[in-house]
């Protein structure tokens, strides 16, 4: 009969698995967030310190994965997203946001180009980048004044300036540093509005 100690001693193969996990999920954001958007088994065994085989075993259930490492960035970037809501004039508003806005895509980018090598294959992948986009215009329709948002052109003009995409476009297609693309984030979202900001972030 078995007795109480032995019912409680913990599965050494069970805890040795959520570590090799753990390792694994570590090394893809590694190796991704270093410019590798799509790691082979080998450089994430390499990197986790684990057995290929064990590698393997996990990338079989990848949608999984991919919500592991989606959440340990939503922690990351979580802090952004919960800052205070701006205040102030329109042009103040716009200059706020987009440095914010800035920050947080400079930090995702990487993942982001990851994910779209996957996208195709993964409804985990599809759901969370709309509950990102979707997350960004909720920011926006909190913060602005209600005539921008009840304008529907020019709302939606906003968001698309203001957009991952639009910031990747920029970064990545248009080879312009974080400081020229922001110049020119501002420069259109001010044109939209016909504002100017009355003071510098």
């Amino acid at each position: 009969m078995t007795s109480p100690s032995e019912k409680k001693k913990p599965d050494g193969r069970r805890l040795r698995s959520v570590e090799s996990r753990r390792r694994i999920v570590e090394a893809m954001r590694e190796l991704i967030r270093e410019g590798i958007v799509a790691p082979r088994a080998e450089e994430v065994a390499a990197r986790a310190d684990v057995g290929l085989r064990s590698v393997f075993r996990h990338f079989d259930d990848m949608e999984s994965l991919y919500r592991e490492i989606a959440d340990a960035i939503l922690a990351e970037v979580e802090p952004m997203l919960e800052l205070p809501e701006p205040s102030g004039a329109l042009p103040d508003l716009l200059s706020e946001m987009i440095a914010r806005r800035v920050r947080l895509f400079e930090r995702i980018m990487p993942f982001r180009s990851a994910a779209d090598v996957h996208l195709h294959r993964s409804p985990f992948l599809v759901e969370d980048r709309r509950r990102m986009n979707e997350m960004l215009r909720s920011a926006m329709r909190t913060t602005l004044p209600a005539s921008v948002c009840k304008d529907r052109a020019l709302f939606d003009a906003l968001d698309a300036v203001l957009s991952f995409e639009f910031w990747r476009r920029l970064r990545q297609d248009g080879q312009l540093s974080a400081t020229q693309a922001r110049r020119i984030v501002e420069r259109t979202a001010f044109s939209l509005t016909d504002t100017m900001p009355t003071r510098k972030t």
